[in-house]
């Protein structure tokens, strides 16, 4: 459990926990820095602890736009001086950016450090720019339905879950992007097989699809579904005293990643304090601290967690061998024609 007194105490030794490693920075003037963060129990995290702390220490200003969505505000400004300096989103949005030219390619272990320390998967073809969480991708269920665990994707198909299942408006959520691939895969000759995802999407009618994360957790809470896709975090969140009858199973066949991932956008006019910031989310006390607070899987391998953390997290590297990183260039490349289809299959 995260505490305020904790929170004040760990914000007190970001700083020194990685003052050697960091880029060193040459402060004429106070520097500004433009980012964006996410809201809810990471936003403020992030603003009562570990923003002013990396203000502390690089005598700078954050500047952190919780106001989702980002990539068409940055879309949007002069690539000479965009509107943010370090864009935090997922995946499949920092290849479109990518490919617009918005962001570069990766961040290596010369612009921060930390990066030399990551698990591959933060580093993969499957990235660009460099991912400091990621989440498991799984099934999340009713522990008070008389359901057995799911042990496979498959079990989301079982006639008796008809109306009862939940997963994702494909054009709007790359968790239900990520499902449709996981569909190509069961039932077909891999992520990349279309047709075989289309048919089995067909199959799972009556299905109920929701935007955002936070309305599947809801309606697994409320038991309005019984079993839905759904990532780990989104379910561990609510351990403790009061625990909610609900758990998340991690199929026999991976789990997709949902990554947390920072870039830096190449006309801003801070990059070596940008560099930094990405080397700062980087360390294992940063880590740690927005790890247990949110339950989401630390990139860095040195990161040493809390048992009750350690134990259901992404911690080890056969753990993190079970993570599915899929081609989101390939997908985007094709997201009007699959957006098409799926919403003709669901609506018919």
């Amino acid at each position: 459990m995260i505490t305020r007194r904790t929170a004040l105490k760990a914000g007190a030794g970001l700083a020194a926990a990685g003052t050697l490693a960091a880029p060193a920075i040459l402060h004429a003037q106070a520097a500004t820095l433009k980012i964006t963060t996410w809201g809810g129990k990471w936003g403020d995290i992030m603003k009562s602890t570990a923003l002013p702390a990396f203000e502390k220490e690089f005598k700078c200003t954050v500047q952190a736009d919780q106001a989702f969505p980002f990539v068409p505000k940055l879309q949007a400004s002069p690539k000479n001086d965009p509107i943010y300096d370090v864009l935090h989103t997922n995946s499949n949005e920092q290849w479109n950016c990518f490919t617009e030219g918005l962001v570069l390619d990766k961040i290596t272990p010369k612009q921060a450090p930390n990066v030399a320390d990551v698990y591959p998967w933060a580093t993969s073809d499957k990235i660009v720019g460099v991912a400091i969480f990621t989440s498991a991708i799984g099934l999340g269920y009713r522990t008070d339905k008389g359901l057995a665990k799911p042990t496979s994707w498959k079990d989301l198909a079982d006639p008796k879950l008809a109306g009862a299942r939940g997963s994702y408006i494909i054009p709007v959520n790359s968790l239900g992007q990520c499902h449709l691939m996981m569909l190509g895969k069961l039932y077909g000759k891999g992520l990349q097989d279309l047709d075989a995802a289309y048919k089995a999407l067909e199959q799972l009618k009556p299905i109920k699809l929701v935007d955002f994360t936070g309305q599947m957790e809801k309606m697994l809470l409320s038991a309005e579904v019984s079993m839905g896709v759904i990532h780990d975090s989104g379910v561990y969140r609510y351990e403790g005293d009061n625990k909610q009858p609900v758990d998340f199973a991690s199929p026999s066949e991976g789990v997709m990643a949902l990554e947390q991932v920072l870039n830096v956008t190449p006309g801003s006019k801070v990059k070596e304090l940008a560099f930094a910031y990405c080397d700062y989310m980087l360390r294992p006390a940063t880590q740690q601290l927005l790890a247990e607070a949110v339950w989401y899987s630390p990139a860095n391998k040195k990161v040493k967690l809390a048992p009750k953390y350690d134990e259901k997290l992404l911690t080890t590297e056969a753990k993190v061998a079970t993570l599915i990183q899929p081609d989101w260039k390939w997908y985007n490349a094709r997201k009007e024609d699959i957006d098409a289809r799926v919403t003709k299959i669901l609506k018919g």
